[in-house]
């Protein structure tokens, strides 16, 4: 059974494998630094699709679809699926799950949603519960705006510490796999709520990067390990102003990241003021690790990945009514 180290970290005793993974795209994240590296990409928004959440649900399950061929399984052979989404009541996710059949665990990290579904897959593999569990999320920048924002139509601007919602989805397959060469998850840790005070929806960099700075440092002193101890410290989606933020916040314990840190809001873009800060959403962290992280560490270009998914807990109810965006990141150790 999985075994509890320290006060937040659960180290898995089995070390399930990821058995299969895939990411999916838009036109604009086709274009970026990783596009070359997903495994589909889409130049219509629409997705062929009556509306920007019909499409966000057909790029999850693309994803997912891909994800199952890969690890050599059918779609109806996986025990569970860990999904969720940024848009009311899960509704990309709950409208595209159930073409599959299969039993669904809706989830709501917000852009933590990868690494929160990663963690419950692992969990339920290794405690087994489940034989093979799938995890994924997705975002669509067009659903998101409509949802937090402003429509398209509008054409408002936007400002320079805002983040660009990703067109995009990721999925893995979580099992038991012989091959040396699958990633293992060797533990997660599930964060705390934290809340700076930020109120800005634009800002989300800010509001996110205390609840990294929280679970990274909780982390570390559960498993005794320093940022050295790492091939790669990844945070997603801090962007810009929140990656600074978090080594500031780190740096005051003690705690230094150095050039083995990254983010996923700044690797999946090139730097341009349409998409201010970096990326953003559920797809954003999704869709890195599923299309970059995961086949390098395969590779055997990197052996010990913390990855660190990121969420603003914000809705439209609580921006309107002047709240506080409260912020959440969990983290889950994959190992080659």
């Amino acid at each position: 059974m999985a075994e509890r180290v320290g006060r937040f970290t659960v180290k898995m005793s089995k070390k399930p494998s990821i058995i299969g993974f895939a990411a999916s795209g838009g036109k604009k994240e086709k274009s970026g630094p990783i596009g070359d590296l997903l495994d589909k990409s889409f130049d219509d928004d629409l997705l062929g699709q009556d509306s920007w959440e019909q499409a966000e649900s057909a790029l999850l399950c693309n994803s997912i679809s891909l994800a199952l061929k890969k690890a050599e399984l059918k779609n109806d052979q996986a025990d569970v699926i860990f999904a969720g989404d940024l848009l009311d009541q899960s509704m990309s996710s709950t409208f595209g799950l159930k073409q599959f059949r299969i039993p669904t665990v809706g989830l709501f990290g917000a852009c933590s949603t990868m690494a929160l579904s990663l963690s419950q897959a692992a969990l339920a593999v290794d405690s087994g519960w489940a034989n093979v569990a799938v995890a994924a999320t997705s975002s669509h920048f067009c659903s998101a705006e409509r949802q937090f924002r402003f429509p398209l139509e509008y054409g408002g601007r936007r400002t320079p510490n805002s983040q660009w919602t990703v067109t995009g989805s990721g999925a893995t397959v979580v099992g038991f796999e012989s091959r040396e060469s699958a990633p293992k998850i060797d533990s997660v840790c599930i964060g705390r709520i934290a809340d700076l005070g930020v109120t800005d929806a634009n800002n989300m960099g800010a509001a996110m990067a205390p609840a990294a700075a929280d679970t990274i440092k909780n982390f570390l002193t559960d498993t005794g390990t320093t940022p050295d101890d790492y091939d790669l410290i990844l945070t997603g989606d801090l962007g810009e102003i929140g990656s600074r933020l978090l080594q500031d916040l780190l740096e005051r314990d003690g705690i230094m990241l150095k050039n083995n840190y990254d983010d996923c809001g700044l690797l999946i873009f090139d730097k341009d003021s349409e998409v201010g800060a970096g990326g953003s959403g559920c797809g954003c962290s999704a869709t890195v690790l599923c299309a970059k992280i995961l086949p390098e560490i395969c590779k055997g270009k990197l052996g010990r990945v913390l990855f660190v998914a990121t969420g603003a807990l914000m809705s439209p109810k609580s921006a309107q009514q002047g709240l506080s965006i409260p912020a959440v990141a969990h983290a889950v150790l994959i190992t080659s």
